[in-house]
């Protein structure tokens, strides 16, 4: 038996220092490929069904191994949960004495110098944003790590957080006075010195792609990378190898000069003026798109002639600012940092008006407030390739959802990662005596008129037989905000509907209330993990694939047959699958879970396509009679 084998026996280390631990073959299997690569310094793909213990089977490797490793996530949340829980277990059972750090984005800490800054001007601020600012100042008196999610009653999105953290745009590195004593600064010094570092993904891509000067250090230090959520990574990776420019970026800089004005430089009036022509430039910009959040293709955008006068408008104001505060220069770092900023503006407007550009998508998407544009590159792979193999060493990819169909490639393709080795691990869950599938008879087609009907009646028997404890997750919004009228009238159950609250609220929400049910979309797709007879339904209304006036599925689409591809098969069947495999993954998340899957799309089982979804779903039981459905919801009821 290997040292590695040993640790995940009946009488390991993790069996004789965690209660309840019992030996996993797909973990043990997975932890001795993750010790290959990082031994061989190789690539490795590995999808790890629900339960498998993946966490465990890439951190022990890690921990035990003699390199350094950085550890990304999906989200902050599983970052702590990762840093502040797994970590600390599996470091004492092992008995190692590694060093550790948890690095977060710079929007995640205290910046002393922005904090004094908007100390002494109080009248670009609402009063809740005042208040907040006290609170801030308050808790500035005392922490020492400086993380702003150390005010408990700091809200994840308020309006304070921009004035007292920094920016890549802002941030004025080592001019700034506060260096020596810059929180992020001492976390990412915590970060180089770390054997484990642990990271999140847009954190590392955002210094990947050079946009940040965090971790460019960290990097080229690091032997083994390991991905955890990773198929989150093409998105995200696209995102941040493209580039952006919204109206909040150029507001907020405008605003920041009226800052400087009013309290550092009272004699730079005329900078004031024009950069109050260019706040105005930008919000009339805006305007000209509707009310509510839109997303479209900015170069069809780019023919209209309002638009074309309004981005005239917008860059001859950039133009202007950039003049009168050259005229200040070396006046004050801020200053400095602003007309670098500027510079940055007006090059990047260049950019994302450029329409005769190849192998990118222009598109643009609004807020209720501000207007963003983006260019993404339609491939990353090539970029990606790159990275992966140059210098050589481990990258560990791992996520329950990798697999489309029984194939890696789709993934492989996206993330150019086809010399990687690849490893499926089943869930070691009993699906068939835990889990039924079913796809009800009888279905509309998912868009006719009559199909939110039958949703509401097939919801309503649901809920009857579970008693509450569904989760309803839609496709859009649209259908969801239906549904909830709809059933509001028709249950007396607790309907907890996003939106209404924080997805932390709702989620607490629904497991204090014990009929609750809970109606979503998108965010609750994933990374949602309530256990035992919290839940024990999800319904999904429909096949998730993407919008088809998604104006970068669009373009991708295009790029794909210009290649003499096939789009549907190639990119939206298995984008769509992977989605769905996040869905039905919220039900079964422990060994003594018990559920049922509802999926309410015909073309499951009247499509060919259809078997590559059911294929990659959980091995259910299935049924297509609503009634066997309920029958075993009532059962469950019962035990």
């Amino acid at each position: 038996m290997s040292s590695i084998e040993s640790v995940f026996s009946e009488d390991g280390k993790l069996a004789s220092t965690i209660k309840g631990f019992s030996p996993r073959k797909p973990q043990t299997d997975m932890a001795i490929a993750v010790t290959k690569a990082i031994d061989d310094k190789d690539l490795l793909i590995v999808e790890a069904g629900t339960g498998t213990g993946k966490t465990f089977a890439y951190l022990v490797p890690a921990l035990m191994s003699t390199k350094k490793s950085i550890i990304s996530t999906g989200t902050k949340n599983l970052q702590e949960q990762l840093f502040h829980r797994d970590l600390p277990v599996v470091k004492k059972a092992l008995g190692v004495n590694k060093r550790m750090a948890l690095l977060k984005g710079r929007a995640n800490y205290l910046c002393t110098h922005r904090l004094r800054q908007h100390s002494g001007d109080s009248t670009l601020l609402d009063s809740q944003t005042l208040s907040d600012l006290s609170k801030v100042r308050k808790w500035a008196n005392s922490t020492k790590s400086g993380d702003v999610g150390e005010i408990e009653t700091l809200a994840e999105d308020a309006k304070v957080i921009p004035f007292v953290t920094s920016s890549v745009d802002n941030c004025l590195g080592k001019d700034c006075p506060d260096y020596a004593d810059c929180y992020l600064v001492k976390a990412r010094r915590n970060a180089m010195e770390a054997d484990l570092v642990v990271v999140n993904h847009h954190l590392f891509f955002a210094d990947l792609a050079l946009k940040d000067t965090g971790f460019g250090e960290l990097i080229p230090e690091v032997d083994v990378i390991v991905f955890d959520e990773a198929h989150q990574l093409p998105d995200i990776a696209s995102e941040y190898f493209g580039d952006a420019l919204s109206t909040r970026q150029i507001q907020d800089t405008c605003k920041e000069l009226e800052t400087i004005y009013r309290v550092q430089l009272k004699d730079i009036k005329q900078v004031s003026l024009m950069a109050d022509k260019v706040r105005l430039a930008a919000a009339d910009l805006r305007m000209l798109f509707g009310q509510h959040p839109e997303k479209g293709n900015w170069a069809n955008k780019l023919n209209d002639p309002e638009i074309q006068r309004h981005i005239k408008r917008l860059g001859e104001s950039l133009g202007l600012l950039y003049e009168v505060i050259k005229l200040h220069l070396g006046r004050d770092d801020d200053l400095d940092n602003i007309f670098e900023r500027v510079t940055q503006m007006r090059t990047k407007l260049e950019k994302l008006t450029d329409t005769e550009q190849t192998g990118v998508s222009l598109w643009y998407e609004t807020t209720t407030r501000h207007l963003i544009i983006r260019l993404t590159p339609l491939k990353i792979s090539d970029k990606f390739r790159d990275i992966v193999n140059t210098p050589r060493r481990s990258w560990i990819f791992t996520s329950a959802t990798l697999v489309v169909g029984t194939e890696f490639s789709h993934y492989q393709n996206q993330m150019g990662l086809e010399d990687a080795k690849t490893l499926s691990l089943d869930s070691p869950f009993d699906y068939q005596n835990q889990s039924m599938l079913c796809i009800p008879r009888y279905l509309p087609d998912p868009n006719a008129h009559n199909m939110r009907s039958f949703l509401v009646d097939t919801a309503q028997a649901l809920i009857k037989a579970s008693k509450g404890r569904c989760f309803l997750l839609f496709t859009s919004y649209a259908t969801l905000n239906d549904m909830a009228k709809k059933l509001e009238d028709k249950i007396d159950n607790t309907l907890l509907v996003q939106g209404s609250m924080s997805k932390r609220a709702l989620l607490d929400n629904f497991l204090a209330e014990k009929d609750a049910v809970l109606l979503a979309t998108g965010a609750f797709w994933e990374g949602v993990d309530i256990r035992g007879d919290d839940l024990t339904c999800v319904l999904i209304d429909k096949l998730p694939f993407a919008s088809p006036d998604d104006p970068l599925l669009q373009a991708r689409i295009e790029d794909c047959r210009k290649q003499g591809g096939n789009p549907f098969a190639q990119l939206q069947i298995p984008q769509a699958v992977i989605s769905l495999k996040q869905g039905a993954g919220r039900l079964i998340r422990d060994e003594t879970d018990k559920g049922v899957l509802v999926i309410c799309d015909h073309r499951l089982v009247s499509r060919e396509y259809g078997r590559t979804f059911v294929e990659s779903l959980p091995p259910m039981r299935r049924t297509r009679d609503l009634s066997l459905a309920t029958d075993y919801l009532e059962t469950l009821n019962d035990e």
